[in-house]
């Protein structure tokens, strides 16, 4: 037998505890290379949402290896250190060290290869398969089949340097200069698990601490926020495991009538070494686990923001007319034909605008009378206003606008240049249109038609009077396409001169939302990959740390079942061991991201709970079908060892 045959060998040998490391890295290489097909695919550099999307690969593909990085570090490492007894025997045996490093060194390099072939090779034969769905979930059109040898070199280079600087890493590792340490491996005696009380409650706080910053979250402070409960709760998720949980479970055994009934004793006798020797896994787990749900359901939840949209665009189309709009009547026109050729019914409301400037704060504010508020009100089933002489009521420009009104109301203002004093008597339920200039007032008839707009010619972007036309549209998502010539010329203008606007303004609601779809459709599907690899990963370490146990396992319940532990009670005692070992860490992210949905619902005005219960509920479910087949097979091999 040549030296590479054994290193072949030694791989196929190990193949049960290789395996789910494999598999995770050859998904790591396929999403890598999925994340390239479009990065290159000549269809997906059109327009401006496709741009977005190729630079959110590229971002994507950066996170992607970065983590695959770490993940294949941590890993070979945990493996080496299963493998000391036998690095030891063949040392024994006259392997010299440098062959030693030789042959970590083939075997992590051959392991790499193959899962780079089944990675990229799934990939090209699945090609055509991930363009279409990748393009259904971005709401792109179909994507043609497009393979060139770009994202196959990217990544064959990629991972070949990135196997290759690891494997080149594999001896530090396994640098240990007596060979009794290696001998030993890890069957040296294991010393009791203690913890720090002080540490375990102060944990506890912290733990708490975290929670309430993240529920007490608001539009205003979720930035701070974030900076505050992302580091505290990475810290305290650790000591939970490495303290916390050996505290518990120390308390658990002082419980007399608990610890002794049944086989509690036998669970209970090896969970603090467990949690122990898996503080870290759990951690890296939980961790994982939790950036992997708050990606998805983030994005899971602003694609179903249907309420949202129509709550910002109470009217599908707004057309908003300034001084010197010479062709105010003809894109009316315009868009009346554009609904009507698309059989759409709507409902036409208009009024006109005055300005004056606030005296506090020398702003612009926009003037409507309350006659022409309670006709655009009426159309959309708001009460209508009664404003006297001497009162204003504040119109918000958006959802959130309303909230920071209601929670900080403005009590007073004076208008300037006329001097008119105002009492501020409410927030009106309306938000007529959220691309307006300045802040809107609505005021009595009588005061409206008092007052003379003035325009402050020393502002640069001066808010002038206009004339907003709205138009309440049943089915506003259908509106994408009216007036898209108008779009199109305002587009056109900010490319060619982002400082100059024209002398109108024009927005449909089905185009906003259609861009908006899009955009969150493709950060869904970004994040969908990434939490995907993420989630993979952390089932490989799950799956790793029992298999690493395994031959011990099977010798500490040999021993058991010499003094009476029956088939039913070892199933029981397994059936404990493995749920906390799955569901632990698993449960821990999801109360992570729990609290974490319920910071971000700050930033949502409508309800985003049942996507993000759904993207939970999916990944629970998952990880039962992977306890219950990982569960059937360590009771098969555990079984195996003991007879």
């Amino acid at each position: 037998m040549t030296f590479r045959q054994f290193a072949i060998y030694n791989v196929v040998r190990n193949k049960r505890t290789y395996a789910a490391y494999f598999l995770s890295s050859a998904f790591s290489v396929l999403v890598f290379f999925v994340y390239a097909l479009f990065i290159f695919h000549p269809g997906v550099n059109e327009g401006v949402t496709k741009q977005i999307a190729v630079e959110g690969m590229k971002v994507a593909e950066y996170i992607i290896y970065v983590f695959s990085f770490l993940f294949i570090l941590y890993s070979v490492s945990a493996f080496l250190k299963t493998r000391h007894r036998e690095f030891g025997i063949l040392m024994m045996h006259g392997m010299s060290r440098r062959q030693l490093n030789s042959l970590v060194f083939l075997e992590n390099m051959l392991i790499g290869f193959s899962s780079m072939v089944v990675g990229i090779g799934f990939g090209i034969v699945f090609a055509k398969v991930f363009l279409m769905l990748g393009a259904h979930i971005m709401n792109f059109v179909d994507l043609p089949f497009y393979l060139s040898w770009k994202p196959l070199i990217l990544t064959l280079v990629a991972f070949f340097v990135l196997f290759l600087v690891i494997s080149t890493m594999t001896p530090l590792f396994i640098r240990s200069s007596k060979l009794i340490d290696l001998l030993k491996g890890t069957t040296k005696p294991r010393k009791e698990p203690k913890a720090s009380v002080i540490v375990s409650l102060l944990t506890a706080a912290a733990l708490v601490m975290a929670y309430y910053l993240s529920v007490t979250t608001t539009t205003n402070n979720i930035g701070q926020r974030l900076l505050m409960v992302v580091p505290l709760t990475i810290v305290t998720t650790y000591f939970l495991f490495s303290q916390l949980s050996i505290f518990v479970t120390r308390l658990l055994k002082r419980k007399q009538n608990f610890y002794l009934r049944s086989t509690n004793m036998i669970t209970l006798s090896d969970l603090a070494y467990k949690m122990k020797d898996n503080a870290r896994m759990f951690f890296l787990v939980s961790i994982v686990s939790t950036v992997a749900f708050c990606a998805i359901g983030s994005f899971a939840a602003m694609k179903s923001m249907d309420k949202q949209f129509a709550k910002e665009f109470p009217f599908a189309i707004n057309y908003v007319s300034k001084p010197g709009d010479q062709a105010f009547h003809q894109h009316v026109q315009t868009i009346e034909q554009d609904l009507t050729a698309k059989h759409l019914s709507y409902k036409k409301v208009s009024l006109t605008t005055k300005v004056q400037d606030s005296g506090k704060t020398k702003i612009p504010v926009t003037l409507i009378s309350v006659r022409d508020y309670n006709r655009f009100a009426q159309v959309l089933g708001f009460s209508p206003l009664e404003v006297k002489d001497d009162e204003a009521y504040v119109v918000p420009t958006s959802i959130d606008g309303a909230k920071e009104l209601k929670k900080h109301p403005i009590r007073s203002t004076t208008l300037e240049p006329s001097g008119k004093a105002l009492k501020i008597a409410g927030v009106a339920n309306l938000v007529l249109y959220k691309y307006f200039d300045s802040n809107s007032l609505v005021v009595s008839d009588a005061v409206f038609n008092q007052l003379q707009s003035h325009v402050n010619k020393d502002n640069p972007y001066p808010t002038t009077p206009v004339t907003y036309v709205g138009y309440k549209v049943e089915d506003w998502k259908a509106t994408d396409g009216i007036g898209a010539k108008l779009s199109k010329n305002i587009r056109a203008q900010f490319k060619k001169d982002p400082e100059t606007s024209l002398p109108y303004k024009y927005t449909a609601a089905g185009e906003e939302y259609k861009l908006s779809e899009q955009m969150y459709s493709i950060m869904f599907f970004i994040a969908l990959l990434i939490g995907a690899v993420f989630f993979i990963a952390a089932g490989s370490f799950l799956y790793f740390r029992l298999y690493a146990d395994l031959e011990r396992d099977q010798r500490h319940y040999h021993a058991i079942t010499k003094i009476g532990l029956t088939n039913k009670e070892l199933n029981k005692t397994v059936t404990i061991q493995l749920s906390l070992l799955f569901f632990v860490p698993i449960l821990v992210a999801v109360i992570h991201s729990a609290f974490a949905f319920v910071a971000l619902q700050s930033l949502f005005a409508v309800s985003i709970f049942s996507a993000t219960l759904w993207v939970l509920l999916f990944f629970i479910a998952v990880q039962i079908i992977y306890f219950f087949l990982i569960r059937f097979l360590y009771l098969k091999h555990l079984k195996a060892g003991i007879v």
